[in-house]
């Protein structure tokens, strides 16, 4: 006898139900583009270095990394969609690195050279950024996508404790992403928040606290959890060779999911349960599984305890 997950119903606003349910069966796929852009705190403008965790390669698919032209970029993306997972839409995702840092015309000439490419089978727009990185006039920008797709912004929210962003050199405070998120209180915008659970000097209670901020936005439409792993090429990695520290086992994360999903809002969709880094990058944790593994150990624990997204959310 198959279970609920089996059937594909799980315990929580899951994004891959989302979107069929949105465009009536229609199987989408997000196609990265990388657009060459930098962050404030890899430039010196902010810092230099960028976020101690990161490597934008760790999270860049190998053909984006290698081919600069966007146009080439999304027609080989689609191709592989269609080919691999028979994908009927597609949603335009400028992920690498920080996608609004640029003056707001050649964002829009990069945008709406993105979006030329098979119009007709593109139904989503998805731009993600910093906090620090986001003004009216560039919401005025993404806004005006709006009448032809569905725009997301995803923004790094990554931690809502200023010690914590201060040691991982984010560059910018949660009072910069609160004033953001304001920002967006009447967008046509779907907001979208990245978060990073699992920094060793944060408590379990704090980490909780993350899930009480996010509720407080009802701008907020949709989450990425992420548990923190260590890559090659990043500052806490070489950090990490010499001085290894606590990060979460497979079994350790998922009943840290068990808890904090009945804690979140019941209209939110969670589009990521967990972050997951190519096996050459990857320091630890290795959970020793690949990503379709680790996805139905976690759903088929989350439907075993019976959590249930939003039962303990109070408002």
């Amino acid at each position: 006898m198959g279970t609920l997950v089996d059937s594909g119903i799980k315990g929580y606003k899951n994004y891959g139900t989302h979107l069929r349910e949105k465009y009536k069966g229609q199987r989408v796929f997000k196609v990265i583009v990388d657009g060459g852009f930098t962050c404030p705190n890899r430039d010196g403008s902010k810092g230099f270095g960028g976020c101690t965790y990161c490597n934008v390669d760790s999270f860049t698919p190998e053909p984006s990394r290698k081919n600069p032209n966007i146009k080439d970029q999304l027609e080989e993306g689609m191709l592989r969609a269609k080919t691999s997972y028979k994908a009927d839409k597609y949603i335009v995702y400028f992920q690498p690195n920080t996608n609004t840092y640029a003056p707001v015309h050649y964002l829009k000439m990069m945008y709406d050279e993105a979006l030329s490419i098979n119009t007709e089978d593109i139904v989503g727009f998805a731009v993600g950024t910093r906090p620090d990185c986001i003004d009216a006039e560039k919401v005025a920008l993404l806004e005006s996508y709006t009448d032809r797709f569905d725009v997301d912004l995803e923004m790094g929210m990554e931690s809502i404790y200023d010690e914590t962003l201060d040691q991982i050199n984010r560059g910018c405070s949660h009072g910069e992403f609160v004033a953001a998120v304001e920002l967006l209180k009447d967008s046509k915008l779907d907001l979208c928040v990245h978060t990073i659970f699992g920094f060793p000097w944060e408590t379990r209670e704090q980490m909780r606290g993350y899930i009480h901020e996010i509720n407080r936005f009802p701008q907020i439409k949709f989450v990425k959890f992420h548990h923190l792993h260590v890559v090659e090429g990043s500052i806490m990695g070489a950090k990490y060779k010499k001085e290894p520290f606590k990060l979460f086992s497979l079994e350790e994360y998922t009943d840290l999911l068990c808890e904090l999903i009945p804690l979140l809002r019941p209209d939110i969709v969670i589009q990521r349960l967990f972050g997951i880094s190519d096996w050459d990058l990857l320091i630890a944790p290795n959970w020793g599984l690949n990503k379709s593994a680790i996805q139905t150990y976690m759903d088929k624990e989350i439907e075993k305890r019976g959590v249930v997204q939003g039962s303990e959310y109070f408002s």
